[in-house]
């Protein structure tokens, strides 16, 4: 695997919390170094500036040139001034000084001179240069050490020879100082970076506490299955949203849980009190076979009668219970189209006449067609005139209107009380004034969630004209004309 492939695989392996702290010291490590490496480059061009400043500035001073200490090589004339150190007639040279002659090829050191430099060379093009010219380069001293050189071309007084005059000064001092401070700089990058790894541990460590918490949350829930844990929220930045963000989703878990184990215990409740009553009805007749002693005919139809009854209350329970497991808001695979509101009402009239047939019927409707789930929208209908019919009085009269998306069943029963109203849409919520009538509290859950994913909005609540019964009303989005 190649190097770069290592080290992003190495890279993605590490914990996040370890990632920030490296992110965080190679980042510190990288502004270091760039740092560091700019103050040595501008110390050294300052240091070495001032020695080739000083090297510009000199003040030729020359004396007058004698052949005195010279050799062929600048070795041989350094050991020649050592042995005979006498002053030239015009003084001692300036700094670390020696002349260089071509014809015959001849190097010249002052009297009492110590150091001597190494000739380059091209050094001699600095014979072709005016008298007002000159070279600076960077050279080193027979014994290795370093230094700057400055070259001038000069002649001999007694023939007038040219020669180069070569003026050195050590940058010995110079290269130490640029080398401490290398050390130096080298010694604060490693400190910054080691400072910036702990401090990028410490600063992970805190910032990456709430997901922490979240991580230990979501485990324990996955551990115990106890939805509804929550963390504490600080600050507003983007963890304090996912914290706040987790809150919310846990507490819509526990919610719908919640909702889930109410509507399991009603459900269990409501079925308890058909299947008991069946089975006692299946034990009688099952008695009276075994005995030898057989109902009277009449009980045993009335028994039988009672049974089935019990059995269609089940089946419609059962029904209901289907119709409610379903999630409040509407599917997108459910099969939505342009139904007519008109005719749908027309097909549950029908319907209703069937099960109450003393009651009158007052019918007015228009043409509606709105956008829903055509079997759904027929039970909600269906469950509010079933809901009419159950609470009207023997030859009572329920009016029925369609008119611009408003569909009104009006009955004159005894109606709902105020206090009452605001849960007559909840799952197996019965009046307590009704609890001996059949049904299961279902029907008007089954109209609010059939009306609500067709877009359209249920009210229920006293008639307008202020007489008895209950008005209900739906409203549905659409319009008098298909599409």
């Amino acid at each position: 695997m190649p190097r770069r492939g290592r080290l992003t695989t190495w890279y993605r392996a590490r914990s996040l919390r370890s990632r920030l702290t490296f992110l965080t010291a190679a980042a510190v490590a990288v502004a270091i170094a760039l740092s560091a490496l700019a103050c040595w480059f501008i110390v050294e061009e300052r240091m070495y500036g001032v020695v080739r400043s000083d090297l510009e500035n000199l003040q030729r001073r020359l004396p007058p040139l004698a052949l005195v200490n010279c050799a062929t090589t600048p070795q041989a004339a350094l050991k020649n001034a050592q042995d005979s150190p006498q002053v030239s007639p015009g003084g001692p040279a300036p700094r670390d000084t020696q002349f260089v002659l071509n014809q015959p090829s001849l190097v010249c050191l002052p009297p009492a001179a110590t150091k001597a430099m190494v000739i380059e060379p091209e050094d001699l093009r600095a014979l072709n240069l005016n008298p007002k010219q000159f070279l600076i380069r960077d050279g080193h001293y027979t014994d290795g050490e370093p230094a700057m050189i400055r070259i001038d071309r000069g002649q001999l007084e007694s023939t007038g020879q040219p020669a180069l005059i070569m003026v050195a000064t050590s940058t010995k001092a110079v290269e130490d100082s640029l080398r401490q401070l290398a050390f130096l700089l080298g010694g604060v990058a490693l400190g910054g970076v080691i400072l910036a790894a702990v401090a990028g541990r410490l600063v992970a460590r805190s910032a990456l506490k709430p997901v922490d918490q979240l991580t230990d949350a979501v485990e324990h829930i996955a551990r115990t299955e106890e939805v509804g844990t929550t963390i504490p929220v600080q600050g507003e930045d983007e963890i304090a949203r996912l914290s706040t963000s987790f809150n919310s989703m846990s507490t819509a878990l526990a919610n719908s849980r919640e909702r889930q184990t109410r509507l399991i215990a009603d459900a269990g409740h409501e079925l308890r009190t058909p299947l008991t009553s069946l089975r006692t009805n299946v034990d009688l007749l099952i008695r009276s076979d075994d005995t030898g002693r057989p109902l009277p005919p009449a009980t045993r139809t009335k028994l039988l009668g009672n049974m089935k009854a019990q059995m269609q209350e089940l089946t419609v329970l059962i029904g209901d219970l289907l119709q409610l497991s379903r999630p409040d808001s509407p599917k997108p695979v459910r099969t939505l189209a342009v139904v007519a509101l008109h005719e749908i009402a027309d097909r549950a009239l029908e319907r209703a006449k069937l099960r109450g047939p003393g009651l009158v019927f007052e019918t007015a409707t228009t043409p509606w067609y709105v956008h829903a789930d055509a079997a759904a929208l027929e039970r909600a209908v269906i469950n509010l005139l079933d809901n009419a019919v159950k609470y009207s009085p023997p030859g009572g009269t329920i009016e029925v209107r369609l008119d611009g998306g408003v569909l009104t069943v009006r009955d004159h029963g005894p109606g709902i009380p105020p206090d009452e109203l605001p849960y007559v849409f909840d799952r197996f919520w019965r009046s307590p004034s009704s609890r001996q009538l059949p049904g299961s509290g279902l029907g008007l859950s089954i109209v609010a969630q059939s009306v609500r994913e067709a877009g359209g909005e249920v009210s229920l609540g006293p008639a307008r004209d202020g007489g008895p019964g209950t008005l209900a009303a739906v409203r549905l989005p659409g319009g008098p004309a298909p599409g």
